[in-house]
C-alpha cells in the first residue's frame, strides 16, 4: 500500500514537471477575474438523470502571478447515487477524486479574448467509485470569446485522454482514451446579476477507449480499474441511445466514447464572492437528459477583501 501511494505521488510530481493535464474546464470564470496573488475557489456541482445522481465538491487553491498567468491545485470529492435496483450493490457512495494541477493563461483583447488551460491529474482517487482510470490523465483547453454589448459568443477546443466533467454535466462514467472536444455557444446578460446561455458540444475520440461507469462498488462490479475490463458484450447499458453507457468497465473502439449534444443554463452572480447556476444538458448519443446545479464560493477574493 505504501509503495502504491509513493508511486502515485511520483506520478503527480511527474505530471506537474511535465505540465501534463486532465479535466481542464473553463469553469472558474469568477476566479479568473481575481487580481494577482492568492486564489481559492470552492464549487459544489450536481447532476441528476436516469443513471442516478452525481455530486462533486471541487476545491482548489492557487496563485495568479501576473495578469496573464496563474496556477491552481485542486482535489474533488464525489458523492454518487445509482438508480439501479440491484440488491447486490450499494445505492450510494462517496470518495476522493484525482488531485490535479492546472496552469492557466489568459490574453484579453478588444477584438478577441483568448485563454488556455493545461490540467494534469494523478491516479490517486477512489477506485471503488469509478473516478480513477488507473492512469495519469491530461487535458488542454482553449477558449475564445468576444462581447457584443450583452451577447458574448464563445468557442472552445481541446485535446485530452479523458472525458472531462463540466459545471453542467457531472458524467455518470469515467473514460480513458485520446479525444478532441469542442463546444460553442453564447452567453447573454439579461439583468444586473442574471445571464443565460446555450451551447452545443462534440467529443470526438480516436483509438482504443475504456469507459468505467461511476457509482457505488464500481471497482468490484468492474473487476477493478486496471484489471481485466469487460468487452461490453451482452451487457446492456443505461440511457438507451445509440451508444448506451455500459454498466461495467468496457474497452472498445472510439465509438463507445463518442458523444455530442447541447446544453442551456441560467447564471446568477449572487455577490462578489458567490455564484449560482442551474442548467440542462441533453446527450444525444447516450440519450441522457440531465438537470444540474452549481454553487461556487470565491474564497480567494473574500481573503483579499478582508485584508
Amino acid at each position: 500500500m505504501r509503495n502504491r501511494f509513493a508511486s502515485g505521488v511520483m506520478v503527480l510530481i511527474g505530471a506537474i514537471a511535465l505540465s501534463g493535464v486532465a479535466t481542464a474546464q473553463w469553469n472558474s470564470e469568477s476566479a479568473a477575474k481575481e487580481e494577482t496573488g492568492f486564489t481559492s475557489y470552492v464549487e459544489f456541482d450536481g447532476t441528476t438523470n436516469s443513471a442516478g445522481q452525481e455530486y462533486v465538491v471541487n476545491s482548489n487553491v492557487g496563485y495568479t502571478f501576473t495578469k496573464h498567468f496563474g496556477m491552481d491545485l485542486g482535489v474533488p470529492f464525489y458523492f454518487a447515487t445509482t438508480s439501479g435496483s440491484s440488491t447486490t450493490r450499494s445505492t450510494s457512495a462517496r470518495g476522493i477524486g484525482n488531485p490535479s494541477l492546472g496552469l492557466r493563461w489568459k490574453f484579453p483583447n478588444q477584438r478577441l479574448n483568448y485563454g488556455t488551460v493545461l490540467t494534469g491529474s494523478a491516479p490517486l482517487g477512489d477506485k471503488s467509485l469509478g473516478v480513477n482510470t488507473g492512469h495519469a490523465t491530461f487535458d488542454w483547453m482553449n477558449h475564445f470569446d468576444h462581447s457584443f454589448n450583452r451577447v458574448t459568443p464563445f468557442m472552445e477546443a481541446g485535446f485530452s485522454n479523458t472525458t472531462a466533467d463540466s459545471r453542467l454535466f457531472v458524467r455518470p462514467y469515467t473514460s480513458y482514451g485520446y479525444n478532441t472536444h469542442f463546444r460553442g455557444g453564447a452567453n447573454v446578460d439579461v439583468w444586473k446579476i442574471i445571464s443565460v446561455g446555450a451551447a452545443g458540444y462534440d467529443i470526438a475520440p480516436f483509438g482504443t477507449q475504456t469507459i468505467t461507469p461511476r457509482g457505488p462498488n464500481s471497482a468490484a462490479a468492474n473487476a477493478g480499474v486496471g484489471g481485466n475490463p469487460g468487452t461490453g458484450a451482452g451487457n446492456p447499458g443505461f440511457g438507451g441511445g445509440k451508444n448506451s453507457v455500459p454498466t461495467q468497465t468496457t474497452t472498445g473502439t472510439a465509438s463507445i466514447a463518442k458523444d455530442y449534444g447541447y446544453s442551456a443554463w441560467l447564471d446568477a452572480s449572487l455577490s462578489r464572492y458567490m455564484d449560482a447556476e442551474v442548467g440542462y444538458t441533453r446527450s444525444a448519443t447516450f440519450n441522457l437528459n440531465s438537470v444540474s446545479f452549481s454553487l461556487g464560493f470565491n474564497l480567494g477574493h473574500l481573503a483579499h477583501r478582508s485584508k
